[in-house]
């Protein structure tokens, strides 16, 4: 990567990461503070946790395609803001309402699309993946972060302490964009990274990818549910908030060991679908183990650790799964809809857990969830297992349609490639490769010179 592509893709990534830790250190301490707000009751708590995730699936891709018309870093800007004002109205709550007003104007800041849209802009094609990969490293670090950060720093300044450094850290990925980040010599549309409407019809109704869609909302459903009732049961098991952190960081670290072997193992040996679907069966023991033995700390830690082993590989895998089903000059607009499920999985799961623990008890809503995991279990049982390939783009240079139609069928020829579409309006190769069997020399000779990634 040249100085320019690490600079932007460092700087986007801390600018994500900033804003996803604001909303993820409210996540393990929420549900312990929140019940001294005016008016609390668990269904508006839970609402309280997932009411941006609604918020955000709604603007995320409004936000991608408004960038496209009036500027990627003006969008971003404007998203930043409403984050910041949101930020601020749940610093001033004093009651819940408040609280809930300002998550979904949190979520309302809705950059996601338009970061991955800039980011593309400020890459080359045979950089982009290894850029829109340091991003995704940069939000599981982010997640990681807060749960360890969350109960300590709620524990000194409180919810509203929390949402006011909230504030402060989207004011420095606002001085980053406008200050840090390059300006793109030249905007343009990029298959592999925004969602393009035309496309979100075929898209959703591909059954691979509905199939993942459906796991990733589950998946976050799940999480989610469960941040509502467990630092509330981790308290009453002996924990205080101010200690949570002893319970979370050991187990991420331990489950983040389990998770890298997984991932080798099934990159390398072909074993993807059966380390997905013993991920999602670990899930669901974990939700049963919450269930019956949420009694103590060491029973709450041993299930937690479960779970977080088949979160953090289920995390690692979907998107990867996502990208080598899709068609392959649909990549961004699967990646839109599957991250649109994500958050309306939110949603769903933090709405959820709060009306059933305050109608009924948190053993029906950790049987519950285990019931939909295994019902996810069985529709990725369908899942057909997935090629070793990879995405490449190429830039190439087009004079006519006939050229890029002749060009096609040439790429498509050879050994190794398992699918191509050239779009001659973007001078761009879109294709899936067998690496292992590609000639990068024939692909050259086709396409034209270019270092590949």
């Amino acid at each position: 990567m040249s100085q320019s592509e690490v600079k932007a893709t460092f700087g986007l990534a801390t600018i994500y990461s900033m804003r996803m830790l604001g909303l993820f250190m409210i996540l393990p301490v929420f549900s312990a503070f929140a019940d001294k707000l005016q008016s609390a009751s668990p269904l508006l708590i839970g609402l309280g946790i997932s009411i941006y995730g609604l918020t955000q699936a709604i603007f995320q891709i409004p936000f991608g395609l408004a960038s496209d018309k009036f500027g990627r870093k003006r969008v971003i800007g404007f998203g930043l803001i409403l984050f910041i004002l949101g930020s601020v109205i749940a610093a001033q709550a004093t009651s819940i309402y408040m609280v809930i007003a300002g998550r979904a104007l949190q979520g309302s800041g809705a950059i996601a699309a338009a970061t991955m849209a800039l980011l593309a802009d400020l890459t080359r094609e045979n950089q982009r993946t290894k850029a829109m990969a340091g991003i995704g490293m940069s939000i599981g670090l982010a997640f990681a972060v807060s749960l360890v950060l969350g109960p300590m720093i709620a524990s000194q300044i409180g919810l509203s302490g929390i949402f006011w450094l909230t504030a402060i850290l989207a004011l420095l990925a606002l001085f980053i964009l406008f200050i840090i980040i390059p300006n793109p010599v030249r905007q343009s549309v990029h298959r592999d990274a925004q969602t393009l409407p035309s496309l979100i019809k075929h898209v959703t109704t591909d059954p691979q990818l509905l199939r993942l869609d459906i796991g990733i909302f589950i998946l976050h459903l799940v999480m989610t549910a469960g941040f509502v009732v467990l630092p509330v049961l981790i308290i009453n098991a002996g924990m205080p908030v101010v200690e949570h952190w002893k319970l979370y960081l050991p187990t991420l670290l331990v489950s983040f060991a389990v998770m890298v072997p997984a991932i080798i193992i099934a990159e390398t040996r072909n074993k993807m679908k059966t380390v997905f679907l013993a991920a999602i069966l670990l899930v669901s023991l974990s939700e049963l183990g919450f269930a019956f033995f949420h009694q103590s700390v060491v029973t709450i830690t041993a299930a937690m650790f479960v779970f977080f082993a088949g979160f953090n590989i289920l995390e690692a895998t979907l998107p990867s799964l996502v990208s080598k089903l899709a068609p392959v000059e649909s990549k961004g607009t699967a990646m839109g809809i599957y991250s649109t499920s994500q958050f309306l999985g939110a949603f769903c799961g933090g709405t959820l857990a709060g009306w059933i623990s305050g109608q009924w008890n948190v053993e029906l809503l950790f049987l519950l969830l285990a019931f939909f995991v295994l019902v996810w279990l069985m529709i990725a049982s369908f899942m057909k297992t997935p090629k070793r390939i990879s995405s490449l783009l190429w830039s190439v240079n087009i004079e006519s349609p006939h050229q890029a139609r002749q060009m096609t069928e040439n790429i498509s020829s050879l050994d190794g490639i398992e699918e191509a579409v050239i779009i001659p309006e973007e001078g761009v190769a879109y294709l899936k490769v067998n690496k292992a069997r590609l000639d990068f020399d024939a692909v050259e000779q086709i396409l034209g010179k270019q270092v590949a990634s």
